[in-house]
């Protein structure tokens, strides 16, 4: 927990896959203080002759973009917290993709501990279940 969907243009690339979800894995630890070893990152790669920003392609800015999806339960994060790991995704994928357009975007969707979980529990379970073990 989390999940990330990450997507960026150009061609499958095992190493750059690889290269992003270390550094997002890790900037979500970082930043968000998110456990790094039940972190899931998925990634999907989109031609940039059909990804478009400002009504043009990302082959015409001659740019890379990327867009970042993660979940996490709500309330676990301050705004300043969001805000410094948004800044440092951006960043990130400067480094990774090189040349990256300003319409790249991150979106932290913060969801009710009821409706999230993984291997069949809550994290509203798992949450009730450690503070019951700690009394």
């Amino acid at each position: 927990m989390p999940i990330i969907n990450v997507s960026v243009t150009g061609k499958p690339d095992a190493a750059l896959s690889a290269a992003i979800a270390k550094e997002v894995t890790e900037l979500t630890a970082t930043h968000l203080r998110k456990d790094a070893t039940i972190t899931a990152v998925a990634i999907s790669y989109h031609e940039p002759e059909h990804w478009f920003a400002g009504g043009k392609s990302l082959a015409e800015h001659g740019a890379n973009t990327a867009w970042l999806d993660i979940k996490v339960v709500d309330g676990t994060n301050t705004k300043l917290e969001l805000e410094a790991y948004l800044q440092a995704i951006f960043a990130a994928f400067g480094r990774l993709l090189g040349k990256v357009h300003e319409e790249s975007y991150a979106l932290v969707h913060e969801v009710p501990a009821a409706a999230y979980g993984f291997g069949g529990k809550t994290q509203e379970f798992r949450f009730i279940s450690g503070r019951m073990k700690a009394a």
